[in-house]
């Protein structure tokens, strides 16, 4: 009886061992940033969205020939020259630098004119061309379109606002509207890596605090509007990249740097709170009643990773809800390499059936651009 109450003794212990064993290895694959099953692996998921990009021409983008690139496009080329870099593709690379020719000749009036935030991010598309192949002139466009944001601003736009926004330090495009907060970043902070110049950090940096203070909730998260009640998916989702770019790049020494990181990680505390168990957010982050959204998915895992990859996340805990969202995520692309649960454009309205109404579309570039973020982010070092 004693031999087998010890064998019984021996193999609970073995069990209990075995069990441990098990679950810490699947512990240790769920917040795993570096693999991922065939067929979802970055490289596999960058290619394929990147691919379908450049397959489609400027006059077809949205069905209907465009008047100046838009952001949505700027989103998604800036995503696609990130990820063909990470993954040294230098055919894909090609093909988003041959598109760019044209503007440079004939077709130079669809270059946005640089008097608005979601104009102004295109220069992110030519620095970063510049970063990968040091031609002079991608730079100087580039660095133009950064400069020109804060300018004294001229005739009609010399509003009493702006000027107060200038005199002030700030960019004169400066709106108080979540979205700025990436499109303000991302040319500035590309700026500063294509030329080394700390004033373009320090630009967007000091914007950043100003947009925190002003607009950030209690909670962590961002009201569309300050008379706008409702936490919508893709506002909140600029603010999340935006925030995860500028940090990347802004000096340890910054003094802005400690605020920007406050408020950061205050979102994703918040950000965890939200997520379904499947991984991904809603339209309306903290309303179960609104539908599973990709654009905004796309954003926030993007953030979660740059934090995770660069240290300013706990990687077991954020690590795990990433590799849980972008799993999700990637299960919204078709056989086409669009993304599926899109929110069409909007704009801001204090009315929650207005947000849970909007249109969902396919291989809008809101939604793709996110998931070329998230596959450089997820082959960043």
């Amino acid at each position: 009886m004693t031999t087998f109450r010890s064998f019984l003794g021996f193999f609970a212990t073995l069990c209990v061992f075995l069990f441990a064993s098990t679950c810490s290895a699947a512990q240790a694959a769920d917040y795993n940033l570096k693999k991922f099953p065939k067929g979802a692996t970055p490289q596999e998921i960058g290619l394929r969205v990147a691919e379908r990009f450049v397959s489609i021409p400027f006059d077809k983008i949205g069905g209907r020939p465009p008047r100046m690139v838009i952001y949505p496009i700027v989103c998604a080329w800036y995503g696609s020259l990130t990820f063909a870099k990470e993954t040294g593709n230098n055919l894909l690379k090609s093909q988003l630098m041959e598109r760019f020719q044209p503007l440079f000749g004939k077709r130079d009036t669809l270059i946005p004119k640089p008097v608005h935030v979601d104009n102004n991010v295109f220069g992110a598309v030519p620095l970063e061309i510049y970063m990968q192949t040091k031609e002079e002139k991608y730079l100087t466009l580039g660095v133009t379109i950064a400069d020109k944001q804060w300018e004294k601003p001229q005739g009609t736009y010399a509003t009493a606002r702006a000027l107060d926004f200038y005199e002030k330090g700030y960019t004169w495009q400066s709106r108080l509207w979540i979205d700025d907060m990436y499109m303000i970043t991302a040319v500035q902070a590309q700026a500063y890596r294509a030329t080394g110049d700390k004033k373009y950090i320090e630009r967007a940096a000091k914007e950043m605090v100003m947009y925190l203070d002003s607009l950030q909730r209690p909670n962590g998260l961002f009201y569309h509007a300050p008379d706008v009640p409702f936490f919508w998916g893709r506002g909140d989702g600029w603010m999340a990249a935006g925030m995860a770019e500028l940090l990347r790049s802004l000096p340890k020494d910054n003094p802005n740097r400690s605020r920007i990181m406050q408020g950061y990680q205050t979102m994703m505390e918040s950000l965890l709170h939200y997520q379904d168990e499947g991984g991904m957010w809603r339209q309306l982050i903290d309303d179960k009643e609104s539908w599973f959204e990709t654009s905004s998915t796309g954003m926030f895992t993007f953030a979660m990773i740059t934090g995770v990859k660069n240290g300013w996340l706990d990687k077991k805990i954020y690590g795990a809800a990433a590799r849980k969202a972008w799993l999700a995520l990637i299960s919204y692309i078709n056989k086409d390499g669009d993304i599926t649960e899109v929110c069409q454009g909007t704009n801001k309205k204090n009315d929650r059936q207005y947000y849970l109404d909007r249109s969902r579309i396919v291989g809008d570039l809101h939604g793709q651009a996110p998931v070329l973020w998230c596959a450089t982010a997820l082959l960043r070092d």
